[in-house]
């Protein structure tokens, strides 16, 4: 297993741990309380709103990689909503996939072999 997949099976694992441990402690609320800390405009709230950016930078990374078609679009929803739970899984997917070939994970097949 390469370096990429160490890491990217490190965060699955670890991620699912803290947030089946949240979800015990606290419940299902997520939204009322992330949206809460950007309303209070402290820096929970700066934290929450720059993850944000990145959820979209990584929905939209995810349906252009699959030009923007209704795979792409679907793949992207979950990247945007899953973040991290979605986004690991999926590269490690395409790591074992493309046999560790960035160039296919990161443009896709049809643009990695142009």
């Amino acid at each position: 297993m390469g370096f990429l997949q160490t890491v990217l099976v490190s965060m699955i694992v670890s991620l699912l741990t803290y947030t089946i441990i949240v979800i015990v402690n606290n419940g299902w609320g997520l939204y009322p309380v992330f949206f809460g800390d950007i309303a209070a405009m402290k820096w929970p709230g700066q934290f929450n709103f720059d993850l944000t950016c990145l959820l979209v930078f990584s929905a939209l990374w995810t349906s252009w990689r699959y030009n923007f078609s209704k795979l792409g679009y679907l793949l992207g929803f979950f990247a945007f909503f899953g973040g991290t739970i979605f986004l690991a899984p999926y590269l490690l997917y395409l790591s074992v996939t493309t046999k560790g070939g960035m160039k296919e994970i990161l443009l896709g097949k049809e643009r990695s072999h142009q």
